[in-house]
């Protein structure tokens, strides 16, 4: 059952590791990944097109020749380009700021637009694109068909799967509520679209005719099998491979995917303005009340960026976004070949 899967992906195990966004993912990881039987994949939504061309050029340099990877960008939500830090945005972050000795930001620069971002993608024409927060737009997915690109479209509600087999994507991917990092929804509130992996993977494999990948709360081969048992033709594991010795993760993150703290995680607002799981660490505690108010993405996002990346640096869980998936105690940080062995 898993045929359809591997032959439109050309890859020799049913295994797509997860992107990760923000500066997690890694070069080295994907090209392993791919080298041993996978899907490799790079989260590129935060650069700008220049570099995504030359990440591409390095991904085809790394992975061996004639192997597949992967390139993942978000489909921005309506209006988001616009929006714009209040006094407020700023104050709130003041003291976090202060703490680590960073100047308060005084200017904003929205993120790279996603009609450059595609573009450069499309021209680099890496062998599988992935998409998640929305349905591609047609002429996207016309052109990626148009150059023999495979394109991937994540879904966390059958409306939302049945969306983009509709818009033409080859792939979807099932994403239930105990995934990692961001949650992809975009018909309906978040609230109303926290369907759990094995919940929502029989009803996207019912409900659609392209082949179904299942991501969440998959981390060793128990969940490999239960998945494809569901109906799924593969899987799509992040935290797994987020804690393997290849991933981009910081020194301070591993460690918490390693440690008991990973048996609690929340979805949270805080670190981008978008509902993601994480580990609870201080941060989390200490803004609690503000969940609701914090301004939407890309702004939370580009505010706290510095925070997240001081306290990596400084080897402090306090102000680092922990993304990881209710099954995180069950990864190792173990070399990616070997742990994608271990899921076979």
């Amino acid at each position: 059952m898993t045929d359809r899967l591997t032959s439109l992906l050309g890859i020799e195990h049913p295994i797509v590791q997860g992107p990760f966004g923000g500066g997690m993912s890694a070069v080295a990881l994907a090209a392993t990944v791919s080298a041993a039987g996978g899907l490799g994949s790079f989260g590129a939504n935060h650069l700008p097109p220049d570099d995504i061309t030359a990440l591409v050029g390095e991904l085809r340099s790394a992975v061996p020749a004639g192997l597949p990877f992967n390139v993942n960008l978000w489909v921005p939500h309506p209006g988001e380009q616009e929006l714009r830090p209040s006094a407020a945005d700023i104050e709130r972050l003041r003291p976090f700021y202060e703490r680590l000795g960073l100047p308060v930001p005084e200017g904003y620069a929205p993120p790279p637009l996603f009609d450059d971002q595609i573009d450069a993608l499309l021209a680099a024409g890496p062998p599988v694109i992935s998409f998640v927060m929305g349905v591609p737009p047609a002429r996207v997915i016309d052109e990626a068909r148009r150059r023999g690109i495979v394109t991937l479209g994540t879904a966390t509600t059958v409306d939302e799967a049945v969306a983009l087999e509709q818009g033409g994507v080859d792939v979807v991917i099932a994403s239930g509520s105990d995934a990692g990092g961001h949650r992809g929804a975009f018909l309906r509130p978040i609230a109303e679209s926290l369907v759990g992996t094995f919940s929502l993977v029989p009803q996207v494999a019912d409900a659609v005719r392209i082949p179904v990948l299942a991501a969440g709360g998959i981390a060793d081969r128990r969940g490999v099998t239960a998945a494809l048992a569901l109906g799924a033709d593969g899987v799509q594991i992040g935290t797994g491979f987020l804690a393997t010795a290849e991933s981009a993760a910081s020194p301070v993150h591993r460690a918490a995917l390693a440690g008991p703290e990973a048996r609690i995680t929340v979805l949270t607002r805080l670190f981008s303005g978008r509902h993601a799981r994480a580990i609870v660490n201080p941060l989390i505690r200490e803004l609690a009340a503000a969940e609701d108010t914090v301004p939407a993405y890309p702004v939370q996002n580009t505010l706290m960026r510095p925070l997240r990346a001081a306290g990596a640096a400084r080897n402090d869980a306090t102000y680092v976004n922990l993304w990881a998936g209710q099954a995180a105690p069950l990864t190792r940080p173990i070399p990616a070949a070997d742990y994608l062995k271990s899921l076979i």
